[in-house]
Parts: C-alpha cells; structure tokens; sequence
C-alpha cells in the first residue's frame, strides 16, 4: 500500500468516526435510565454528589428518578451525607474558595493555586434549604483535602474525619472539640501499628498520608475509621486513643485496596465495604478478615470505583458506583432490583454516597453468609479498559463511556498516523533535494 493509499484511509476512517460519534453526540438518550421492581426496600434515596467540576450537592431521589428535593452551594463537592430525621440532613461539603475569602496562613503553600479549601459539616433544613448548624475550618488546597464523613452521635456531638490534618475528633453543638486522635501519635515509625502493620510513611507537612475518609462509632464506644492509603481500617479507644483492632494491611490488596465506607454489622460480626480501587463490593469476617460475599456488578457494565456500600434489612445491598455515575440495588442473589443510572453525569455526577432514607445504620440485617455468592470479577484486560474509559470523564462529556471513548481513541490514532505519514513525507522531500 503506497502513501497516499494510506493517507486516504486514514482520513477516511478519521471522518467516519467523526461522523459517527458526532451523530451519537445528538441522538444519544441522556436521561437517566431508572430500574425500578417489587423487590427493592422501599424508600427514597439520599445522595451526596463529588462532581467532576465542584458543582456538588445532595440529592434526594424517588423510586422512580425523580430529584424530590436537592441543595447545592457553588464550587463545591459533597461527600457523606445522612437523614437525621424527616427534616433535616446532615452533610460534608469541601467548598473551593478564592484568595480574597481565605485567611492568609492557608496561601503560604506554593500549590495552593491562589486559592484554600472551605471544609463544612452543615445540617440543612429540608423545609427552607437553610443551614441551622455547622462546623468548618480551613485547608491549604482541595485535592486530598476536602472533609468526607462525620456521625452525629446519640449525645448530640458530631464526630468528623479530617483527612487534610489527618485527624479525628468530636464536636459538640458550640462548637467546642471535646475529643481528637491524630493518626501522626499511632500509625507512625515506632509506634504498636506501624512495627506490626508497616504502611507509608508522612513525607511531608501537605502529603497526602492517611486520607483517612470514614469515621463510624461502633456499639462498645470505640471508634472505627477507614485509612484509605493503609489499604486497612482501624479501631481507635476513645478512652487510650490507642488503635485496637485492624482489618486490612497496608499494600497487600487481596484484602483491600484504597476502600470507602466500611459498614459494620456488629452482630454478625462481619462488616460490608467499597474496595474501590478493586472495583467491588465485600463483606470481610471481622475477625479472620475472610471474604464471606463480594459483588462486581453485571458483566455488560461491572463497578468502577464504588465507594459505598449499605445492606439493608430485607437483604439487598445499595451500592453507589461512582464513576459509573449511578447507584444501584442488588437483592440476595446479585439481581439489580432498582438503579439510578445517570449515563449523563447530569444528576449525580461521580456519587459518593447513598443512603437508603429511613434505615438506621444499625438496622438488623443479614450477613453475606445468608445471601448467594456472586463472583464473577472481569479479567485484568477488561477491567483495564473500562478503568480508562472511566477516568477519560474527567476530560471528556460525561456522556461518552466505553463506545464513545474508543471512537475518540480510534480518531486519536487516526491522526497521529496522518502526522506520521507527513514526517515520512516530509524526510523524503528533503533526501530527494539533497
């Protein structure tokens, strides 16, 4: 095949993929698509929205997709998210702020970019959209930075994970701290942890250590916490601060990798979680760290970083799947009984969490023991693929997933071979004059 035989291909297979998903880009249905059937638990659904482009929010949805009530704040990401009561919601919303509205010492990092994080657990009257408490503080940067859980507790406190100070702490309702534990006096070189469990070690004031992203309080009064980068989960006594029980090890990721939202159902002694970076949903034995359920989603569109994960009381299990931009529900067998699926990232762009409005965390519920296995993880060339495709979100429409990425990808080549095929051109031109 000479040149321009090839030249000609190339720009032909250019414009077809062009025309094509340019055609895709005007017929393609972007409504979210809702399954919805008699087994899902009843109830609305309360989501806390990341966003790909800080417009965060809380969204409540009905059955059926309809958004029955939402509250946003501008250049915001929204993470956890819990229905105290029928009027009020408590949420953790990181706001990206301006130079003008950030106190100075927050400006003296060189990455700051001219701007500071605004960290807010705010508890918002669903009846006026008004906020009727909060407590806030201030971090360097957004990126790793940003508040992502909190617990009201039944004194009224609120516990709250600081990922940005890589510390925990309660608070009451003046404000005043009335507990903390820094993760830099327990996980540390030389401390219990650290001498049995390793992990990486804090590289700097700004580093990104712990990114510590879940605080629950378990029935005995301990406190337990999901260290994201120590692949593993902790429980901490509130009386010694000291870390008494660890399920997880740093780096070794059969057990867990980079996980979200650890659920505990304390009385079967097992606890459900977002291994995200593993694409699935597991249940581990509490004390042998054995897998006793796992789920990675339908074959035609598996998970792609879940990051919460809640079983309710008639068995099924509610996953929020984040890059996947849906949640869904799955009954004992692995069936998705109801589904948000917002292909547009138009309503809950990259979820973080859900709750299934009504159910008390500590809800008695079955263990994975009772429900049928589901194990059908993707293959390593698969999951790559649509991990890509997952990630390319990020730049791209949040329409396009995996047929639309490869269009992009095929027209991508397209043009790098064309420029190949001018280089080519181009030295030869030169050789003939010399």
């Amino acid at each position: 095949m000479n040149q321009r035989t090839r030249v000609a291909v190339a720009a032909a297979v250019i414009v077809l993929l062009l025309a094509s998903l340019g055609v895709q880009a005007v017929v393609i249905d972007r409504e979210p698509r809702v399954v919805t059937d008699d087994g899902r638990y009843p109830g609305n659904t309360l989501v806390g929205v990341h966003s790909y482009n800080d417009d965060g929010r809380v969204v409540e949805l009905a059955p059926d997709g309809e958004v029955v009530w939402e509250w946003s704040v501008p250049d915001s990401r929204v993470f956890g998210v819990e229905q105290l009561d029928e009027g009020t919601v408590l949420a953790a919303v990181a706001v990206r702020t301006p130079a003008e509205d950030c106190p100075e010492e927050y400006l003296e990092y060189e990455e700051t970019d001219h701007q500071c994080v605004h960290n807010r657990v705010v508890e918002i009257d669903t009846d006026s959209n008004e906020v009727v408490w909060e407590y806030d503080w201030y971090d360097e940067f957004i990126a790793d930075h940003e508040v992502h859980d909190f617990e009201r507790l039944e004194n009224g406190e609120t516990a709250i994970v600081d990922m940005g100070n890589d510390r925990a702490f309660t608070v009451d309702r003046d404000g005043e701290i009335t507990w903390e534990w820094h993760a830099e006096d327990h996980l540390t070189p030389g401390t219990p942890f650290y001498e049995e469990y390793g992990g990486p070690e804090k590289e700097g004031e700004h580093d990104d250590w712990t990114h510590a992203n879940d605080i629950d309080r378990l029935e005995n009064g301990n406190f337990q916490m999901s260290i994201r980068n120590f692949d593993a989960i902790i429980e901490v006594d509130p009386e010694t601060d000291e870390v008494v029980d660890v399920i997880g090890e740093p780096g070794n990721h059969d057990v867990l990798d980079k996980q979200h939202n650890p659920h505990r159902i304390e009385d079967q002694g097992t606890m459900v979680v977002a291994d995200s970076e593993n694409g699935r949903i597991v249940e581990l034995d509490v004390e042998s760290e054995a897998r006793v359920w796992r789920y990675t989603g339908p074959a035609s569109e598996p998970l792609q970083w879940p990051r919460d994960a809640d079983r309710l009381p008639n068995g099924n299990t509610l996953i929020t799947d984040s890059r996947n931009n849906r949640v869904l529900e799955v009954d004992p067998a692995g069936e998705i009984v109801w589904q948000f699926d917002d292909r547009a990232g138009e309503v809950i762009p990259l979820a973080y969490e859900a709750d299934r409005i009504g159910v008390d965390e500590r809800s008695d519920v079955p263990p994975g023991t009772e429900l049928t296995a589901v194990d059908d993880e993707p293959g390593p060339v698969e999951s790559a693929i649509r991990k890509g495709a997952a990630m390319a979100q990020y730049v791209l429409p949040t329409w396009m997933h995996l047929p639309q990425v490869l269009h992009v990808a095929g027209i991508a080549l397209g043009a790098l071979w064309l420029c190949a095929e001018g280089v080519v051109f181009g030295w030869r031109r030169i050789r003939a004059r010399q």
